[in-house]
């Protein structure tokens, strides 16, 4: 049997607050995508599904990954499969995110969070396929159910969260739900991995590479993301939300009219014309030389 803990809860703490960290920055920029239209919208939804099926899901994943071995047997990874297990989720994220979004209707919530929990679920298991060892893996049924189940609801709810969430306190308190969701959905899925031992000894390393050689890039490009991210929330400030398009301008209230102007009437004579109009005032006695 794996060893899901071997490192204590270190390995899950870690997975989980990068998980957390991933979902707010996702949620933030899912509920600006709300707001904006065209292009822009466009900008925050693909931060947006990098932030949620990039972070919150595959690095989650990935980190917790590191802290899974097996007794006797050395562990290496492929690295293409591994780069689709991270492609995946990210896409399918994008494309469940813009659905909702264009249609807030439940049909379409249901579908978006079907299609998403599939995404998921593909992406914890190419990842698994993407390990190399000196034996045959296994799954036990009933936690590849319980797993699946787990990332269709988290997807769904995920979804509801990104169509309906606006203010960064609800935000926080739905990444702490979804970053749990994650973490469940993989342990869950791990604690029914076997393996058995090959019938013929092997020595040497399997096919493939680290964990350590895939992490340090994984590590140095998640901060550089997040940090970039960090920088759009900083940088963009909600200028709509913020701007009173009612109020008029103090260069309009220059050139409007009071009503108590419109009535004026001067008393030696007839009204002033406007001053546009070049006709004569004869009725202004004040201003009219006698004759």
């Amino acid at each position: 049997m794996a060893d899901i803990f071997p490192q204590g809860l270190l390995t899950p703490a870690l997975a989980y607050a990068v998980s957390v960290i991933g979902s707010f920055l996702g949620l933030v920029f899912t509920a600006r995508a709300r707001r904006s239209a065209g292009l822009v919208r466009w900008q925050w939804l693909i931060l947006a599904a990098l932030s949620l099926g990039g972070i919150a899901v595959w690095s989650m994943h990935f980190i917790a990954m590191l802290g899974h071995t097996i007794p006797g047997t050395i562990i290496r990874y492929d690295p293409f499969l591994t780069l689709v297990s991270g492609v995946v989720p990210i896409l399918v994220m994008g494309l469940a995110l813009h659905l909702v979004i264009q249609n807030q209707s439940n049909g379409r919530l249901l579908l978006s969070g079907t299609l998403l929990g599939v995404g998921v679920v593909s992406m914890h298991y190419t990842g698994m396929a993407s390990m190399n060892l000196h034996g045959e893996m296994h799954h036990n049924a009933l936690p590849v159910v319980a797993s699946c189940v787990i990332g269709l609801v988290a997807s769904t709810v995920a979804l509801w969260f990104a169509r309906n969430l606006k203010h960064n306190g609800a935000i926080f308190g739905a990444s702490l739900v979804m970053g749990l969701a994650v973490s469940a959905m993989h342990y869950t899925g791990m604690a029914g991995l076997h393996v058995d031992s090959p019938e013929m000894t092997h020595y040497g390393a399997p096919e493939g590479v680290k964990a350590t050689e895939l992490a340090l890039p994984l590590i140095v490009g998640l901060f550089v993301f997040m940090l970039i991210c960090s920088l759009f929330l900083l940088l963009s400030g909600d200028e709509d939300d913020r701007r009173d398009y009612t109020r008029p301008s103090h260069r309009s209230t220059e050139h409007a009219v009071l009503r108590s102007q419109e009535d004026y009437a001067p008393r030696h004579g007839s009204p002033v014309a406007p001053l546009d109009q070049e006709t004569p005032r004869p009725g202004d006695d004040v201003w009219t030389r006698n004759r």
